[in-house]
């Protein structure tokens, strides 16, 4: 059984909803744990909140805030000064509200034509350049890898083998369910190639519908339910078998699932957390 207080909702889940309503509407699901991201229209992580204003939400709903989503293609070595620059402002904003993590997105572009081991040294170099950053606020970053075709870290394991190489105890892994399916990675990968003490997340999702796994994309993403083909409670249980004992995050992106009525939402919700926890 998958305790509820170790579910949380990524805001991307319904981003309709102004910052309060989305803490109440974790509140009412009788969940105590959000993410917040940059990537949502207006481009404002807090909305008009100050982040005292902010803190005051997170005591009055008891809703803890994860992550900031998302230090975007954090390891394209061409964009570093400015990714640095970024960081910091991330960072300072995340200490003054509470968060302890940001979660760093890599380069996904069919265009980036390096080779896999110059990825690789540039993935090392962004890590140990952002590492004093981490380790002087006290936050860890959560690398996020993308299963798509063009992403420069596609697999759990190599991101892990950077981590390493990088010397700073300070990062963890986000294990994306749907990006685990459509990645390199397998189940015996996880099994005997990974250390799942280096992951720090997991988000979940589902896809349901019938095409080629190479043409899966963000707007595929729906709740988890039996028809799922991600195998998104298969990877779940083999996480919490291996030792896995952190927290479980929704971030389906699809339209259908943003557009719903806010009751049938919950109630898909509740739904969802029923099927990952049977």
């Amino acid at each position: 059984m998958i305790n509820r207080s170790k579910i949380s909702l990524n805001r991307i889940i319904y981003p309709k909803l102004k910052l309060e309503d989305f803490f109440k509407f974790a509140k009412d699901l009788d969940l105590n744990k959000i993410e917040l991201r940059n990537d949502l229209p207006g481009g404002k992580i807090i909305d008009g909140y100050t982040p005292g204003q902010l803190k005051e939400l997170s005591k009055k709903y008891g809703v803890e805030i994860l992550t900031i989503n998302a230090l975007q293609k954090f390891n394209l070595a061409a964009i570093l000064s400015e990714t640095i620059k970024e960081l910091k402002k991330l960072i300072n904003l995340s200490l003054s509200i509470g968060c302890k993590a940001i979660v760093l997105c890599p380069n996904n572009d069919v265009n980036d034509k390096r080779s896999s081991e110059e990825i690789f040294k540039k993935t090392v170099k962004a890590l140990k350049s952002f590492g004093p950053l981490f380790q002087d606020s006290g936050m860890q970053g959560y690398l996020e890898p993308l299963g798509f075709e063009e992403c420069s870290l596609r697999s759990i394991v190599t991101a892990m083998k950077a981590i390493q190489e990088s010397g700073y105890p300070v990062y963890k892994i986000v294990h994306d369910t749907f990006h685990h399916h459509i990645g390199p990675d397998t189940f015996d990968t996880i099994e005997n190639d990974y250390d799942v003490s280096y992951t720090g997340l997991v988000h979940i999702s589902g896809v349901e519908c019938n095409i080629p796994i190479e043409k899966y994309r963000d707007n595929h993403r729906v709740l988890v339910t039996a028809q799922d083909r991600l195998q998104t409670k298969e990877q779940i249980e083999l996480l919490l078998k291996l030792g896995y004992a952190r927290n479980i995050s929704f971030e389906p992106f699809s339209q259908k699932v943003q557009e719903m009525e806010i009751e049938k939402i919950k109630s898909a919700i509740n739904h969802s957390i029923e099927c990952i926890s049977k």
